[in-house]
């Protein structure tokens, strides 16, 4: 089954958690210049999305091309693709010619180092995909390490020792999945603590059947949200609402910079609920956030917008 699925959204209480009050201790420590706005990047988990043709993407584009259209109408991707094996060089070459200078990936960290290695035996790994992912200059944005749901508290010294160990520059987000990190609230927060420590970001998961995982603790001056909606029921919207009200408080806080992945079942939902959200942040945060559009396609001679 799929993370946090239920078969029922709509009888989900999708009451937000307050802000955690290290989190507010901690943006209030780093401030940000009051005449900086923060960077705010909304996206999809893949740029792979057929059912955009003749929508969101030319009708007769090349699955080639899929990214610089995708590029076009985001400003960020949730790289999952990297997730099942290490990019060569040539190919992280590939898309960054494909995207323009204000684009940034956000790769997921392979499987071979989250799913199946003891994190510590990664190292090697995990500095071979930092290597080639620099072939992505200035458009990396946060790699993000999601950890299995099998891997609990226990291990957290093996953890610790492997953060350690990976390069200080690298711009990276934990995601814990595994239940007893959320039942044990003073190993949680040692953990948090380090990832402060490291400059490590912690990913905030927004899923139905798994309402833990959205913990609010920030220990970095970038929130990485990764949001689950449902097929744009009513209860997708007024959770976005509610979130545009928290990055308000995060944002006066002091929060340099936004990464918010939208996952919808069916990818049309997705630039919908996108659009939805950058016209609150817009609104209440004063961004000129581009939105998503559908675009004007040429057909036998004639133009329409689709």
């Amino acid at each position: 089954m799929e993370f946090g699925s239920v078969l029922f959204p709509e009888k989900v209480n999708f009451l937000m958690p307050p802000t955690h009050p290290a989190t507010t201790r901690f943006l209030a420590r780093q401030g940000r210049p009051a005449y900086l706005q923060p960077r705010v990047y909304i996206g999809c988990p893949t740029w792979a999305n057929k059912i955009w043709k003749g929508k969101y993407y030319p009708a007769g584009v090349p699955d080639k091309e899929y990214l610089h259209w995708y590029s076009q109408q985001f400003n960020t991707i949730e790289l999952n693709t990297t997730f099942y094996q290490i990019p060569p060089t040539t190919l992280i070459s590939k898309w960054h010619d494909q995207v323009g200078a204000d684009f940034m990936f956000c790769p997921k960290l392979p499987q071979l180092i989250t799913q199946n290695w003891q994190l510590p035996q990664a190292t090697a790994l995990s500095l071979e995909l930092y290597r080639n992912l620099q072939g992505f200059q200035e458009q990396l944005g946060t790699s993000f390490l999601q950890l299995p749901a099998t891997f609990s508290p226990s291990k957290i010294d093996e953890l610790i020792k492997y953060l350690e160990s990976l390069p200080k520059d690298w711009a990276l987000a934990l995601e814990l999945r595994q239940e007893s990190w959320f039942s044990q609230p003073k190993k949680l927060e040692v953990l948090f603590e380090v990832l402060e420590a490291l400059g490590i970001a912690s990913v905030i998961t927004d899923v139905a059947g798994r309402r833990d995982v959205l913990h609010q603790r920030l220990t970095t001056n970038t929130a990485f949200i990764r949001f689950n909606g449902y097929g744009l029921i009513p209860s997708d919207y007024a959770r976005i609402d509610v979130w545009v009200q928290r990055l308000a408080e995060w944002f006066d806080l002091g929060l340099e910079k936004l990464y918010f992945f939208v996952h919808q079942e069916n990818s049309l939902d997705a630039p919908i609920l996108i659009n939805y959200l950058i016209d609150k942040l817009n609104l209440s945060g004063g961004f000129n956030l581009k939105k998503p559009a559908l675009i004007n396609q040429i057909i036998q001679g004639s133009l329409f917008e689709s």
